[in-house]
């Protein structure tokens, strides 16, 4: 038996047959918390079984379920795509939980509420003050609830002034996710009562969206304390109603992030029946106990007196009061708490109290507890042993442990003689935070998928490459460095890519010495990556020496690398970042070179291409010694297709940016600039009427055009080369006011400068003799004067040439 403080042993699969041949790969393995050599149970077929912990659908998800996901998705693609295992997915959706009850009876009571059918007895305003105290009472307790409205703010900064300033409550230790709980609330308490207090001043309506979002949140939790337990919850659909929604928003989240869909999704409202009989044999194997509630329990001390142990993944949290009531849920009932046997035995079924789902059960009517559910359906999808079971690092206590627990005590052998492992390789995705926090729907500190994407902050590429660059372990923390190697990664690859595309239009030998020194660098990539994916999905490494590839294959000159020394490098750098999911829908075996986005749409290439190739020609021509006249000009004019009229709709920028060309190049006429204005058109059609449709030609010595899309790398260039334009031009137009102020200074003559009443008497330059009050200049005084004199004569005598008489 374990220790408190020690994960007890782990039984490693049994080694495979000697004829079956298995990749060297170790995965860190939260049950022993080290990498492990991976052995599927089936490993003669290479058949693997990975049941993952899927959401809790109450609310969109945000950019930490996206670092659990994707994770997930990248190492699923591996094993599948790179190691060629055959790989069984299985994510369940939590559609039942406390969380998703709440929740669903809040929005019920709201909407309710609004519609004006819920009788709380008193006006709208006083209610609305009611939820405010009481919103204070429970989660602002150093701050009197009875403080009128006005001076709330002034007791909030009083009392919890350490936290607003980023310090702990007790300003001796850290701040933590207490204190970050405590700013919420003090940001939903402040906005809720600044929203009151411009309702009641006529300054903001109260039915208006800005004011009843301001109030909703300290609202909700008021209505479903007075009128929760009144709802019919035998109308499943005050929940299902939101379950639905947050399950079809998830789903799609996924899609837009590129995670390929689970081979079986399960969710708790199908698996009702299933759930019962779990619970049921658990107790016939008598590691379980019912209360005079209907609560079913499952007790630990039985379990581990029958030799098996609890908490196999974190022992030293087993004791931990706060996250065993965090796993319990804020629904858990009085009654059966108070009959548990031990602190720490947890729910298996809950006696539903009035105001909430249940379905029958031998204990009465009721629902699943949390942990119960992923160990019904991933038993009943795949069995009694599971390869790999992954999850979030929020999850491994109390909900995996006793997930194991659990599971464990159902398929444990009848002579209970021998402890069952009923799952081998645990995987848990560490946290993402930023600047420092960790995400969470509970802290409302999160940016969720779809707000990112639609703003632009990230793209779906980006942020898996984030991932890539991290270990799928460990915590990423976003910061400024981070998504800087995001971009330089991903920039530096898109350059690759349409370079080597070009590249590959030509049948070139190259040198054998560049073409054998790539080809090593190739080889070397492949062995190092290999290495490093064995190594528990290194994909940090692998990012890294894909990158050093490159930059080898950058470093080499281009007319020495042969075409075929260019394909087999960009076949297999593309092999990798399909791989690793980064271009869409793609295989790893795609015949295509690159990832989407490193070519122009095809349906601009033939207006594109003609514009391209007649630039070409005028450049050539206008830089030339000998220049170009007009009658060429004309020619290569001609040699522009016309557009068609029945050309597709969808080609109709394309088609007006060609248009443009001709007509603006049927307008030059004959002058001794020519040249010059050629070279200006060349240079307006790449910057400006090209560039608007997302497509830049780069210009290359002796050879044609790179027609390319527009990067974000090309953007960033531009910003920056206007940027500096900007700059440049701010500093000439100030040096340029500066000289006018000084030339204007020198429009007063040094004779009348200092003839003003500060003085009373001058000589024959105009210098003063004497002061105001007729005293004599001293000489001190004197010389300072005779130099600012000395000064204005000269800025004057400048004016004047400037500004001759008529």
């Amino acid at each position: 038996m374990a220790t408190a403080r020690q994960q007890p042993p782990w039984l490693p699969p049994p080694e495979p047959s000697l004829d079956t041949k298995l990749p060297p790969l170790r995965i860190y393995n939260s049950l022993t918390r080290k990498p492990e050599p991976f052995v599927p149970i089936d490993s003669k077929n290479r058949k693997v079984t990975w049941y993952a912990c899927g959401p809790t659908v109450y609310d969109d998800a945000h950019l930490g379920h996206a670092r659990n996901y994707v994770s997930t998705d990248i190492i699923r693609r591996i094993a599948r795509d790179y190691f060629k295992y055959d790989v069984k997915f299985v994510m369940n959706i939590t559609d039942v939980d406390d969380k998703i009850i709440v929740r669903g009876r809040q929005q019920y009571l709201l909407g309710e509420f609004l519609a004006g059918r819920l009788k709380t007895g008193a006006p709208e305003k006083s209610f609305q003050k009611a939820a405010l105290e009481a919103y204070t009472t429970k989660n602002l307790p150093l701050v009197d609830s009875k403080t009128p409205i006005q001076h709330l703010h002034r007791e909030v900064e009083h009392h919890y002034g350490r936290v607003l300033q980023g310090k702990s409550l007790d300003g001796q230790t850290n701040p933590s996710d207490r204190e970050a709980k405590l700013k919420m609330h003090i940001k939903t308490l402040l906005a809720a009562s600044e929203a009151i207090i411009k309702a009641e001043s006529g300054e903001l309506s109260e039915t208006s969206e800005v004011s009843q979002n301001q109030v909703q949140d300290v609202l909700l939790p008021y209505l479903d304390s007075l009128f929760g337990s009144s709802i019919d919850a035998n109308d499943h659909s005050i929940f299902t109603k939101l379950t639905k929604k947050f399950e079809t928003r998830f789903m799609e989240d996924l899609h837009a992030l590129n995670c390929l869909d689970p081979d079986e999704v399960t969710r708790v409202t199908e698996y009702g029946p299933q759930i019962v009989d779990f619970v049921q044999k658990i107790q016939d194997n008598h590691f379980a106990y019912a209360t005079s509630d209907g609560s079913v329990y499952f007790d630990i001390e039985a379990f581990e007196r029958a030799d098996n142990n609890y908490a196999r993944l974190e022992p030293w949290n087993r004791n931990d009061e706060e996250l065993q009531a965090d796993g319990e849920g804020a629904l858990s009932g009085k009654a059966s708490k108070s009959e548990k046997r031990s602190k720490a035995d947890f729910a298996l079924w809950k006696s539903s109290k009035p105001g909430e789902p249940s379905w029958p059960s031998p204990w009465g009517g009721g629902r699943p507890g949390w942990h119960i559910e992923c160990s019904a359906m991933a038993s009943d999808k795949l069995g009694s042993h599971i390869d790999i079971h992954s999850g979030g690092i929020d999850l491994a206590f109390p909900h995996h442990d006793n997930e194991l627990a659990q599971s464990e005590a159902y398929w444990l052998e009848d002579d209970h003689q021998h402890p069952h492992q009923w799952v081998n390789y645990f995987m848990h995705m560490g946290h993402l935070s930023i600047q420092g926090s960790k995400m969470s729907k509970s802290l409302k500190n999160f940016i969720t998928i779809r707000e990112a994407l639609a703003k632009g902050t990230w793209t779906p590429r980006g942020l898996r490459i984030v991932f890539l660059l991290g270990n799928w372990a460990d915590p990423i923390e976003i910061t400024e460095d981070l998504v800087k190697s995001m971009s330089a990664w991903e920039d530096k690859l898109n350059n690759f890519f349409i370079n080597a595309r070009d590249a590959l239009e030509k049948s070139v030998p190259g040198s054998d010495q560049a073409n054998h020194k790539l080809q090593e660098a190739l080889e070397t990539a492949q062995t190092a990556v290999y290495d490093a994916l064995c190594d528990s999905f290194d994909t940090r490494t692998a990012m890294v020496r894909i990158s050093t590839l490159v930059t080898e294959y950058n470093s080499t000159e281009k007319a020495a690398i042969g075409t075929t020394t260019t394909s087999k490098i960009a076949k297999w750098i593309t092999s990798m970042v399909n791989t690793f999911g980064l271009n869409e829908n793609s295989t790893p075996d795609s015949a295509l070179i690159g990832w989407s986005g490193v070519d122009v749409p095809e349906i601009s290439k033939p207006f594109v291409t003609a514009i391209s190739k007649i630039r070409d020609e005028l450049r050539l021509k206008a830089r030339s010694s000998s220049g170009l006249s007009t009658q060429e000009v004309k020619e290569l004019e001609s040699k522009l297709p016309d557009v068609k009229a029945d050309e597709p709709a969808a080609t109709a920028l394309y088609q007006q940016t060609l248009r443009k060309f001709k007509s603006d190049m049927a307008a030059l006429t004959e002058s001794r600039d020519l040249s010059k204005q050629v070279l200006a058109l060349c240079d307006r059609v790449r910057d400006v009427d090209l560039w608007s449709t997302g497509i830049y030609l780069e210009d290359r010595d002796g050879q044609p055009a790179l027609i390319r899309p527009v990067t974000r790398e090309l953007r960033a260039a531009r910003a920056e080369k206007e940027e500096r334009e900007r700059q440049k031009q701010a500093a000439k137009e100030e040096r340029e006011k500066q000289a006018a102020a000084k030339a204007d200074k020198g429009r007063l003559s040094h004779l009348d400068m200092f003839r003003t009443h500060e003085y009373s008497a001058w000589n024959e330059e105009g210098l003063p003799t004497r002061d105001r009050a007729g005293a004599e200049i001293t000489k001190s005084r004197e010389k300072k004067l005779r130099k600012e004199w000395a000064a204005q004569k000269k800025l004057h005598e400048a004016w004047t040439k400037s500004n001759p008489l008529p």
